[in-house]
């Protein structure tokens, strides 16, 4: 075991523990195929899925899983022909049985920080689904409160942005400009402090570098 990956289990354990006294069920896993896994583990027959954008989910497998799995519903809108389509989408994934997203920044104290541009995920987030499965990179751990929002603001949104060649100053310059530009993503911000369902919230914490 490395330093790092020995550094990332301690805090793990700390980080866990918070989230458990929140309401907000926590495992660890070392590795991004063991969290693929893990992840996968929760589906039952015939569920309906959806997800929320990340890098995370891609870069783990879950996404490309979760459009071979045969035994599930998959709201995908990468399938939608329109936008219309997509709308309705959104709309649906509200009332799917699990729902798979990341998390933009989460402290140490087990605090849940997630900035969107839609709304869509953050939706699924506070209301609807009936599971929410959240897949974080333990590089998405911050100390505090201030220290996860600068994360996503100066981190998350402009890896994002250059990502989705929005038009932004934080694409250009690689920080925030705290912009209300039209193609500005940070609409919204959540900050999730505690489950009020103790079963409907899970996150699996990855001992590796994944997502933005």
């Amino acid at each position: 075991m490395s330093i790092r990956s020995d550094y990332y289990e301690k805090l793990a354990e700390t980080v866990m523990k918070n989230l458990e006294k929140r309401q907000i069920k926590a495992c660890y896993c070392p590795t991004a195929a063991e969290a693929k896994e893990k992840a996968l583990s929760y589906l039952k027959k015939d569920c309906l899925v959806s997800f929320g954008g990340s890098m995370t989910l891609e870069e783990t497998g879950i996404l490309q899983a979760l459009r071979e799995r045969e035994d599930i519903f998959l709201i995908d809108r990468a399938a939608a022909s329109s936008p219309a389509e997509v709308k309705k989408m959104y709309h649906d994934a509200l009332s799917c049985d699990y729902y798979f997203m990341s998390t933009n920044a989460l402290t140490q104290d087990g605090e849940l920080v997630n900035i969107d541009g839609n709304g869509n995920r953050l939706a699924a987030l506070v209301y609807g689904p009936e599971h929410v499965i959240i897949v974080a990179g333990m590089n998405k751990v911050a100390a505090n409160l201030t220290e996860a929002l600068s994360r996503v603001h100066n981190t998350a949104t402009p890896l994002n942005c250059i990502r989705l060649s929005r038009k932004t100053p934080c694409a250009a310059t690689g920080t925030c400009a705290d912009c209300l530009s039209p193609d500005c993503i940070c609409n919204q911000v959540v900050i999730t402090r505690r489950s009020g369902d103790p079963d409907r919230i899970r996150v699996i914490l990855v001992g590796e570098d994944v997502g933005y």
